[in-house]
């Protein structure tokens, strides 16, 4: 009799590293689960499947999720693991419903076995287990394992027995994530895009209290979540709650910029239109302003659309797509505009507007490409101002730039408090930023040469790859990453900085039309030769950052030309080994120097093994 098949799907397979000098890799596999055995082939286009591996469900001592911090190099984010014959094998799911059913089918499967007592709810990783620092592989596990349980629950501090719970509760707030969020403290609570959480309180501006639905508790920015509840947009500045169609029509008129939109209530409850202003040629090839308007559509299956073939499971999520793509509309949605003018709105939903009465400014600490940065006061805090000096950019550009510093969160990334768009004789277009006492880093590692230690250095990288690894992430690129544009605190954390050159791309990839000036020394060979920038060559970048920090505040490349830098690396040079970094610190600014862009590491990789690197 044939075994029958329980599930089959593809994941992702990471390596078992049976040796601890063993090659770490993913590698898609396409999984079936029988009444037998778990098998897993490689699938490659016209040609016949290949078994890679066959583990009989009798070896089988443990199948758990997997809890853990740690960024996960792989496009899939969910794994769990299968312990046999004294072998870790780690299996990556795409998402956390796919990840439940495995574990709950190889439990049921497994639950008469003779299992372990106690299992490891983290990754066995550089030769320790992450939960509980054993460092002998086959050591007794630090969690009890529940062979019966739907899928056991990681340790949470102050959570004394997490229970399973329904996010579909119609009692309940829930929430969605609009994008991914890396915990930064110990009580903090990872979010997964698109994946819903309860809402437990609020009572924070900037920091809301979720549960997801295996039961833990933490805090997540409030930016990073929107209700569910399709009637509650007032976070997001483009929406309009009381506003007819005409009166849309004759504020967007009024605008009359290419693409300023707004998201109002329909006529039919619990519908919503999105009208937005073009200038497009009419049929007689002239421009004719006008405004258009279209209903967000719902389907069987709960995904919102304003063109067919692109369906989102939010609308926050459908808007922020097609703030970037038209996309079947007719233009994209280029400037949110609401009834009381507010463009920018904090986390707190307080205006991030400052008024320049507000604002005392003190001594110049800096300057920029598009003016000067100066050291000021506003509301008794410390801030450093961004002045625009008059003619480097638009409002528009103003506007998008400081959209841009705002919807990015993170404690590796200068942060913006506000913005000044009244402008007065003594007071330009400018943006309020955290102020970093330690100044620019280049300065720093100039002023601290030779008395820098390994582990300074080694934490000045690390810094900076996780703040690049959460802009990865999130889809931005920076495109002028440098010692220069990173500051220092008063505690000596290192901090990005000057987004000025920050894109939003959807594919990961920008192509400059204008021929864009950009800094030679600090650019992969796809940027000097195309103009062609992305997430990798900002890895590039980085691996001269990082050969800036180990030679404590030198220039790449100091005697040489830019003309005499790209024939260097056009014959495959590189730079020479700072003389105070490690090898392995040296084969990672390699690796990030790679020719092809697809041969370099992303951030989350890099960030990975430069962490491991501090362990030793």
């Amino acid at each position: 009799m044939f075994p029958r098949v329980i599930l089959k799907g593809t994941m992702i397979k990471k390596s078992q590293q049976k040796r601890r000098t063993s090659p770490c890799n993913y590698k898609e596999r396409f999984f079936v689960l029988d009444t037998q055995d778990l098998k897993y082939s490689e699938r490659r286009p016209g040609k016949k499947p290949t078994l890679k591996g066959c583990i009989a469900l009798s070896r089988i001592k443990c199948v758990e999720i997997v809890c853990s911090d740690v960024p996960i190099p792989c496009s899939y984010k969910y794994p769990f693991q299968v312990f046999h014959d004294n072998h870790y094998l780690y299996i990556f799911a795409p998402d956390n419903d796919c990840r439940q059913r495995w574990v709950k089918a190889l439990k049921e499967e497994t639950k008469f076995n003779n299992l372990v007592v106690k299992y490891h709810p983290n990754f066995w990783m550089d030769g320790r287990w992450k939960c509980c620092h054993q460092t002998e592989k086959l050591a007794s596990g630090c969690n009890e394992y529940d062979p019966m349980g739907y899928a056991s629950k990681g340790p949470l501090p102050q959570i004394p027995e997490p229970q399973e719970v329904d996010i579909h509760d119609p009692g309940q707030r829930v929430v969605v994530a609009l994008r991914d969020y890396t915990p930064t403290g110990d009580n903090d609570l990872p979010l997964h895009k698109d994946q819903e959480y309860i809402l437990t309180d609020t009572s924070h501006a900037e920091w809301w209290t979720v549960q997801d639905n295996m039961g833990y508790v933490g805090f997540v920015p409030s930016t990073y979540v929107a209700e569910k509840s399709a009637t509650n947009f007032d976070k997001f500045e483009w929406y309009n709650k009381d506003i007819c169609r005409g009166e849309a029509e004759e504020l967007l008129m009024r605008e009359a910029k290419e693409g300023a939109f707004m998201v109002r209530d329909s006529r039919q409850a619990g519908v919503y239109t999105v009208s937005v202003f073009t200038k497009a040629p009419g049929s007689n090839g002239e421009k004719n302003p006008r405004v258009k308007h279209y209903q967000i559509r719902e389907t069987n299956t709960e995904d919102f659309y304003l063109a067919e073939k692109y369906l989102f499971p939010t609308i926050p999520e459908l808007i922020r797509y097609h703030q970037h793509n038209a996309a079947g509309l007719i233009t994209r949605l280029r400037h949110p505009i609401s009834q009381d003018r507010v463009w920018l709105r904090g986390s707190s939903k307080k205006k991030w507007e400052v008024s320049p009465t507000e604002l005392s400014l003190g001594q110049e600490v800096g300057s920029g490409q598009f003016g000067l940065v100066l050291e000021g006061r506003w509301r008794d805090r410390k801030v450093a101002v961004k002045m625009v000096k008059a003619g480097a950019m638009s409002e528009e550009e103003f506007i998008e730039e400081a959209r841009v510093m705002m919807s990015l969160s993170h404690c590796k990334l200068v942060q913006l408090y506000g913005v000044c768009t009244q402008v007065t004789q003594d007071c330009p277009l400018c943006l309020l930023f955290e102020f970093m006492d330690n100044g620019c880093l280049s300065d720093f590692l100039r002023d601290k040469r030779g008395r820098l230690s390994q582990v300074s250095m080694l934490g000045m990288c690390l810094d900076v790859s996780e703040g690049m690894a959460y802009l990865e992430r999130n889809k931005f690129i920076h495109r002028d990453l440098a010692a220069r544009n990173c500051l220092v605190s008063k505690n000596n954390e290192v901090k990005v900085s000057d987004f000025g050159m920050t894109r939003y791309v959807l594919d990961d990839q920008y192509t400059s039309s204008h021929g864009s000036k950009f800094p030679v020394k600090w650019s992969s060979p796809e940027v000097i030769k195309y103009s062609r920038f992305s997430s990798k060559s900002d890895v590039w970048s980085f691996g001269v950052f990082m050969w800036e920090v180990y030679s404590e505040g030198h220039l790449p490349y100091e005697h040489r030309s830019n003309g005499q830098v790209v024939e260097s690396l056009n014959a495959g040079l590189r730079l020479l080994k700072p003389r105070s970094a490690p090898e392995p610190v040296h084969l990672l600014m390699e690796r990030c120097w790679k020719e092809k862009p697809e041969d370099r590491p992303p951030f989350a990789v890099l960030l990975h093994e430069l962490a491991s690197l501090s362990d030793l």
